[in-house]
């Protein structure tokens, strides 16, 4: 990076800290400049990596050879799309963007069942005991059928939570907090790792200080 990329990198940190005091317009010019610039960055990738080479291309370069009649499917969703931000006719876009989420819906129900939901049923059904298994591995996979069943057991209504049902959702409920507080130091923890990376660039790329 060049000394003057530097210096607005670090001038643009120290924005963005300030929040740490109150909010503040130095705070939401850094702001504004970020969500800018990555809006105008996407756009540009989108444009270049799939507008362009999957739609424009094939439309202009060699439409009738190729008879590419259905491309003209998309043009027209992406012109709906864009007659948002007409004074007139924004309601246009609305079958775009139902068309956008239908179609990612049902994507995503199917990536759901292939990525998460099979390989989640698959890795809960364990061995806990039985040749090769070490004491540690059937522990180990007892408290994961375990945490699945009893967790799944809490956010079962049909059956009143009373006397030993009581006693399975409550040990659900303590899977729960445990998965839950993992995640949260995990999330803090991600957090602490770019605060670190924003600090080290301040103090040896921007100010030249040796640390260690």
């Amino acid at each position: 990076m060049s000394s003057l990329q530097v210096w607005i990198a670090a001038l643009l940190t120290l924005m963005v800290f300030t929040f740490l005091y109150r909010d503040n317009p130095l705070y939401r010019l850094a702001e504004h400049v970020f969500v800018g610039l990555a809006a105008g960055y996407y756009a540009a990738l989108e444009y270049n990596t799939v507008l362009k080479p999957n739609l424009l291309k094939p439309l202009l370069t060699d439409f009738r050879g190729n008879h590419h009649y259905l491309l003209l499917v998309p043009l027209a969703l992406t012109l709906f799309l864009w007659w948002r931000l007409a004074p007139r006719g924004a309601w246009i876009s609305r079958w775009t963007l139902g068309v956008l989420v239908g179609i990612y819906a049902g994507l995503g129900v199917i990536g759901a069942l292939q990525a998460d939901f099979f390989p989640q049923v698959q890795s809960s059904i364990l061995p806990v005991a039985g040749p090769g298994l070490t004491p540690v591995a059937a522990v180990s996979n007892f408290l994961i059928m375990l945490g699945v069943t009893t967790t799944l057991f809490f956010f079962f209504y049909s059956v009143e939570h009373r006397g030993p049902t009581r006693v399975v959702s409550r040990v659900g409920m303590y899977f729960l907090m445990v998965s839950f507080g993992a995640a949260y130091g995990f999330t803090v923890m991600g957090r602490f790792a770019l605060l670190i990376g924003r600090l080290q660039f301040l103090l040896m790329d921007w100010l030249k200080l040796k640390l260690g």
